[in-house]
C-alpha cells in the first residue's frame, strides 16, 4: 500500500486540500484517510494538493492522513473487459454488487478485470521474434464475438525471449518477456494506461467511409464517418438517448463502447436493462457480447463523472489498437460539463460564461479530438477507427448554451433533435433544417459507388424540397393554402412524403428500424419517381387532387416495409408508378 506522505487541511464536498505531499504532480492518484478513499490531484500550489475525490467525503476531516501513489488515474486493458459494467474510474458495479450489495460502501473496490477467471491464450509469435508497441503476441476468445488481441504496450519493443504455450491462464500470468537489449520486461495479458494520456498511433488519415447506422435521416442527409464525431443537442424528452440505443444496435462498428455519464438512475437502468436483451443483428447473440458499459449515474460522486468519459475513451482508443472500429456513445456531456462546474467553482477558479470553467472548450476538445481513423501502432500497416457521438442537454433546449457551442466548434456532425417531433411521434426527432454534416462531400465517392447513382443528387434535392416547404408553410398560415399554385402545392405534398414515408422510422417494426444504403437509396429515388410524373401531368393540365389522390401513393408510404432480401419490390412499384402516370393521362386525355 501506498506510504503516507501528507494530511488534509480543508475538505468542501469532493474537493479536499492536503498539505505537504511531497513530489506532488498533476492527476496523480491518491487515497484520502484510512477508508482509502479514491482521488486524482487536479490543482498543486507551493505545498498545498487539491484532490478531486471519486467518493462520498461526509466526515472526512483535517489532519487526516493521505497516501500517494504515483501514478496517474489509469484503466486496465485486456481481457474482460466487453460485457463489463464499470463506473466512472473503472470499478465493476456488477461485482462489487455481487460481493457487497446493492449499495457500495466507502472505500471498497475490486480489480476492474477478474484476476480469478482464466482465458484461453493462443500465441502468435514465437521466440527472437522483433515487436514493437501494438504488435499482436497472442490471441483471446473474449466472446462469441470478439477475438481479444493481446497487444505489446506502446512504449514497449524489443526481442520475444519468451512466449506462453497455448493454454488457459489469468491476466496476471506472464505470458511473454520481451528484451530491447538493455533490460527484459515482462508481459501479461493486460497492462495500464493513464486515461488523461491518447494512445499513440502511426498517423492518422482523412475519413473517406460513412458509419453506417441504418437510420434514414443520418445515412442520407446527415452521415457521420468512421473516424468522425458528431453531437446530438435536445431538450428533455427529444430522444436523445433513443437515437443513441439505435446506433448502439446498429452502427457499422465491432465494439461499443456507451457511457451513461450523469444520466439519472432510472434511464441508466433502462439501458443496463435492455443492453444485456438486444440482439446483435449481424450475429444473431446478445449486443452486449462487443459492448463495454460505463455507468455513472447522477446520484454518484460528481468528481468520478469528470472522469468517466476519458475511462470510456481509453478502453475505446484500446479496441481501436487492435484494428477494430469502434462507435463510442457518451449521453450527456452536458452532465459531464456540469461536473466541471462544480469542481472548478471548489477550486475558486474564475468563471467563463454561465459559470462553466474558462478550459471548458480545450477539455472538452481533448476528448472529441480523440477520435479518428488512424494507421495503428505495429509493423503491419493496418487502418481502424474510433468513431465519437456526444449528446448534449442543455438547459430548456437552448442551443446557445456554452457546452453546445463548444461542442459544436469541434465536431463535425450536429443532428438537432426537436421535441415537437417527438411529441408527434416522429422518430428519429432529428430536424433537417437545423442539422448538418460536414461530411457529406468526403463520402461524396462512397455513396455513388456503394448506394446508386446520383444518391447526392437525390439528398440536396430532397433537403431543397424541405427548406422550400417551411417557406410554403409560412405562407400558408397567412393567407391559407388555397392561395398557393398547383406546383407549390405539389411541393408540400412530396415534402410531406419525405418526412412521412422516408425520413420518419419505426424502432420496433424488424423491416423499418434497420434500412440499408441500397433500401435508402431505393426509397429515395421512388418518392422523385412519383415527384417528377406529377410535375410532367401538371404541365399537362391534369387536374393536382386526382394526381395526389393516385392510390400508388398508399403503395410509396409503404415502401419502407420492404424486407432487405426482397429490394427487387421496388422495380415492380416503379413499374406500377409510371403505369399509373400513364392511366391517368390517359384518362384525361379521353375527357
Amino acid at each position: 500500500m501506498a506510504e503516507k506522505v501528507g494530511y488534509v487541511v480543508k475538505v468542501a464536498g469532493p474537493l479536499v486540500i492536503a498539505k505537504d505531499v511531497p513530489n506532488a504532480k498533476m492527476y496523480e492518484m491518491v487515497y484520502v484517510s484510512d477508508l482509502k478513499l479514491f482521488g486524482e490531484i487536479i490543482e498543486v500550489k507551493g505545498n498545498l494538493s487539491s484532490i478531486q475525490v471519486y467518493e462520498d467525503t461526509s466526515l472526512i476531516g483535517p489532519n487526516e492522513p493521505v497516501y500517494a501513489t504515483g501514478l496517474p488515474l489509469s484503466v486496465e486493458l485486456g481481457p474482460g473487459l466487453i460485457g463489463s459494467i464499470y463506473d466512472g474510474v473503472q470499478r465493476p458495479l456488477d461485482e462489487l454488487m455481487a460481493h457487497y450489495g446493492s449499495f457500495v460502501e466507502r472505500g471498497v473496490s475490486l480489480p476492474s478485470l477478474n484476476r480469478e477467471k482464466l482465458f484461453h491464450f493462443i500465441p502468435k509469435v514465437t521466440v527472437g521474434k522483433e515487436v514493437v508497441g501494438g504488435d499482436v503476441i497472442g490471441t483471446v476468445q473474449e466472446t462469441t464475438i470478439v477475438e481479444h488481441r493481446i497487444l505489446v504496450p506502446p512504449n514497449i519493443k524489443g526481442k520475444i525471449t519468451k512466449i506462453a504455450k497455448e493454454g488457459d491462464y489469468t491476466v496476471e500470468e506472464i505470458i511473454a518477456v520481451v528484451n530491447d537489449g538493455q533490460k527484459e520486461t515482462e508481459l501479461k495479458m493486460f497492462h495500464k494506461w493513464p486515461v488523461r494520456f491518447p494512445r499513440p498511433v502511426k498517423n492518422r488519415v482523412p475519413p473517406d467511409e460513412p458509419l453506417i447506422t441504418g437510420q434514414r435521416v443520418i445515412d442520407t442527409f446527415f452521415p457521420v464517418a468512421k473516424g468522425g464525431t458528431a453531437c446530438i443537442p435536445g431538450p428533455f424528452g427529444s430522444g436523445k438517448t433513443v437515437v443513441q440505443h439505435q446506433l448502439s444496435k446498429w452502427a457499422d462498428a465491432d465494439i461499443i463502447v456507451f457511457i451513461g455519464c450523469g444520466e439519472r438512475g432510472n434511464e441508466m437502468t433502462d439501458v443496463l436493462i435492455e443492453f444485456p436483451e438486444l440482439k446483435d443483428p449481424k450475429t444473431g447473440r446478445p449486443l452486449m457480447e462487443r459492448t463495454v458499459l460505463i455507468a455513472n449515474t447522477s446520484n454518484m460522486p460528481v468528481a468520478a463523472r469528470e472522469a468517466s468519459v476519458f475511462t470510456g475513451i481509453t478502453i475505446a482508443e484500446y479496441y481501436r489498437d487492435m484494428g477494430y472500429n469502434v462507435a463510442l456513445m457518451a449521453d450527456s456531456t452536458s452532465r459531464w460539463a456540469e461536473a466541471m462546474r462544480e469542481m472548478s467553482g471548489r477550486l475558486e477558479e474564475m468563471p467563463g460564461e454561465e459559470g462553466y470553467p474558462a478550459y471548458l472548450a480545450s477539455r472538452i476538445s481533448s476528448f472529441y479530438e480523440r477520435a479518428g481513423k488512424v494507421f495503428i501502432l505495429g509493423f503491419q500497416d493496418k487502418v481502424s477507427s474510433l468513431s465519437v457521438v456526444g449528446a448534449v442537454s442543455p438547459p430548456g433546449g437552448d442551443l446557445s448554451d456554452p457546452v453546445v457551442q463548444s461542442t459544436l466548434r469541434t465536431v463535425r456532425v450536429f443532428w438537432s433533435l426537436d421535441a415537437s417531433l417527438a411529441y408527434a411521434r416522429h422518430f428519429p426527432a432529428i430536424q433537417w433544417l437545423r442539422s448538418y454534416s460536414l461530411y457529406a462531400e468526403q463520402l461524396k465517392d462512397y455513396y455513388e459507388k456503394n448506394a446508386g447513382p446520383n444518391f447526392i443528387d437525390y439528398r440536396t434535392r430532397a433537403l431543397a424540397i424541405l427548406r422550400k416547404e417551411a417557406e410554403l408553410q409560412e405562407m400558408v398560415r397567412l393567407v391559407g393554402i388555397d392561395a398557393l399554385s398547383p406546383q407549390d402545392r405539389l411541393t408540400l405534398e412530396i415534402a410531406k412524403s419525405i418526412r412521412e414515408d422516408f425520413l420518419q422510422q419505426d424502432a420496433f417494426d424488424p423491416e423499418d428500424t434497420y434500412a440499408s444504403l441500397k433500401k435508402q437509396y431505393r426509397m429515395i429515388k421512388l418518392i422523385f419517381l412519383f415527384a417528377d410524373y406529377a410535375k410532367d401531368a401538371l404541365e399537362k393540365n391534369v387536374d393536382l387532387n386526382k394526381i395526389i389522390t393516385l392510390p400508388v401513393r398508399v403503395d410509396i408510404s409503404r415502401a419502407k416495409l420492404i424486407p432487405e432480401k426482397n429490394l427487387e419490390a421496388f422495380d415492380k412499384l416503379e413499374e406500377k408508378v409510371k403505369k399509373s402516370f400513364d392511366d391517368l393521362l390517359s384518362e384525361v386525355a379521353h375527357v
